[in-house]
């Protein structure tokens, strides 16, 4: 070989060496560092629309409505939630954790407020509280007078 394709040769091998090594250099800044806390994962949306048919088990001819909003978050368990309503007043609310086979189940978070709209935030829920409610298992209920069992409920869902 002459030296002419020696030199081409070295110039080629430091090429594809450096190229190696700035790739492998890219992809280590773009890993955390040991020092560096997780991400913490974004609270979870829920949603509910509340009306006389979702009763259960037996649905209202209710005209009243209404609507559950809230996030829960994954680390703390706490739920934060609004409630708003029309067309009725309500003696009693809470959220129910479906646990019967006919849809219903025991009160786990009662409202403190019975107004529209009802705001609340939670102490930390069980973990099992927070998986059944990502999966679904809660509803949001308020009751009156006319329906001691429920005027109006809304299956709370992921949004």
């Amino acid at each position: 070989m002459t030296m002419t394709r020696k030199s081409s040769l070295r110039l080629l091998a430091s090429a594809l060496l450096l190229g190696s090594v700035a790739t492998l250099s890219s992809c280590y800044e773009n890993t955390p560092a040991a020092n560096t806390a997780p991400i913490p994962p974004a609270p979870i949306q829920l949603t509910a629309t509340l009306n006389g048919s979702q009763e259960k088990p037996t649905s209202t001819t209710s005209t009243a409505s209404g609507t559950f909003a809230g996030t829960i978050d994954r680390t703390s368990r706490v739920l934060s939630y609004t409630v708003t309503f029309t067309g009725i007043t309500p003696t009693a609310g809470h959220l129910h954790r479906i646990t019967n086979a006919d849809g219903t189940g025991p009160v786990t978070v009662p409202f403190s407020s019975l107004t529209s709209p009802i705001t609340g935030t939670t102490s930390s829920l069980r973990q099992s509280q927070v998986d059944s409610m990502v999966a679904g298992q809660f509803y949001a209920n308020l009751h009156t007078p006319t329906y001691p069992a429920g005027e109006i409920r809304g299956d709370i869902r992921v949004k």
